[in-house]
């Protein structure tokens, strides 16, 4: 069936769908079975893409709610971006640098595509390393959109209220009227 609720459209939660997909992947082929690691990535990548979906869900009726889960869900995939750095650094391999040429291909793809399949095709021909630097760049555009995501309902929150606060205005309107 599918993605089905607001969240299915909203950027940050595809990428966020993407990063744990993509983290599935990498942990079952590259790393050994049993490993706690491997629980640990992939509960990151889970969390970083259901605090969305909760946030989402709750945010009508609690703007708060909303605003904490999305930073439980930016603090997840930033976990996350701990453990594949320490994956590469720990085994000498390359990470990165922010103006590389692959970190600028990269961010083009992650532009261009918010769906798992086309990423999971890249990954099957590429290295660890490769594979690793891939969701680490896929977790940087995620952080983006969950903070701009996060400031358009704040400052969305500040200039209209929250929830309480409409019915509490509905409410004086409508003794107003008696």
């Amino acid at each position: 069936m599918g993605n089905i609720g607001p969240h299915s459209t909203l950027k940050a939660y595809s990428k966020a769908e993407v990063i744990y997909d993509m983290t599935y992947y990498f942990c079952e082929k590259y790393l050994r079975k049993g490993d706690r690691t491997i629980d640990q990535m992939v509960q990151a990548a889970r969390s970083g893409k259901q605090n969305i979906i909760e946030g989402m869900a709750v945010g009508e009726t609690s703007k708060e709610m909303l605003l904490k889960l999305l930073y439980v869900a930016k603090g997840s995939l930033q976990e996350l971006l701990a453990d594949y750095n320490d994956y590469l650094r720990v085994r000498n391999l390359r990470i990165w640098e922010s103006d590389s040429v692959e970190v600028g291909a990269m961010r083009k793809l992650g532009l261009q595509y918010n769906d798992s399949s086309s990423f999971l095709e890249i990954a099957k021909t590429r290295s660890d390393e490769v594979v690793a630097n891939m969701i680490i760049v896929l977790i940087h555009q995620a952080d983006v959109l969950i903070r701009q995501y996060y400031n358009w309902n704040y400052n969305k929150f500040v200039k209209e209220g929250g929830y309480r606060e409409k019915l509490t205005r509905e409410r004086l309107a409508h003794r107003k009227n008696e």
